[in-house]
């Protein structure tokens, strides 16, 4: 093999070796990342939001200081969880939107009932936790959950094509967001035994078609 091959192939090998560890550090920065978000929203959920970084590092097992290498702040974790939140909400409502073998009705159940990953954090316990201790993000949170735009979407194109009511838009809206925001009480859900993906099912089910059975109608 000439010398200049040989070369070749070992800088070749060193590359793809530079690319593997990359990847794998990445991917562990990742997964270090989801751990801090989930055992954070378990903090909150158990101690409030007054507990420090060294107490959020206690329970994952790791330093102080590997946890500021991934976030500076209870801030910056926060609003992680808040934008990745929507950022996925947002990213599946537009998939069932866009759908077109879907009916209107049954994209506004979907929209409706869409989950985010972390589901733990939507619990009125946690906000009225967040807005007494972080009330800007509060304010941001509370406004996006009061601002459907997608479903507001599909709504006016069920009235345009008939399909529902020719009702006042602002009221239907309020009506849905109302009920849909009533799933953060989990202690009335956990005691009565209703998953949230069954509560806002229901709740989509009654404020289309009542609470008059199917074959009643």
């Amino acid at each position: 093999m000439h010398k200049d091959e040989f070369s070749g192939i070992i800088n070749t090998k060193k590359t793809i070796f530079v690319q593997i560890v990359f990847l794998t550090r990445v991917a562990g920065g990742l997964i270090m990342r989801e751990r801090i978000l989930k055992a954070f929203i378990e903090e909150i959920r158990e101690n409030g939001m007054k507990f420090t970084m060294d107490d959020l590092a206690k329970r994952l097992g790791i330093s102080k200081r590997t946890l500021y290498e991934h976030f500076s702040s209870k801030v910056e974790i926060l609003e992680t969880i808040i934008e990745q939140t929507f950022s996925e909400v947002e990213h599946k409502t537009e998939i069932i939107v866009q759908d077109e073998n879907l009916t209107i009705l049954e994209k506004i159940k979907r929209v409706v009932t869409v989950m985010p990953t972390y589901v733990e954090f939507y619990d009125l316990r946690v906000f009225e936790q967040m807005k007494r201790y972080f009330p800007k993000q509060w304010e941001t949170l509370h406004a996006e959950l009061n601002d459907w735009e997608a479903l507001r979407f599909l709504v006016e194109e069920g009235i345009r094509k008939g399909q529902l009511a020719d009702m006042n838009v602002a009221f239907i809206m309020k009506l849905f967001i109302d009920a849909a925001n009533s799933t953060l009480d989990r202690n009335f859900f956990m005691q009565n035994n209703i998953s949230v993906p069954e509560a806002l099912s229901s709740i989509v089910d009654v404020l289309l078609f009542g609470l008059v059975p199917e074959n009643k109608r």
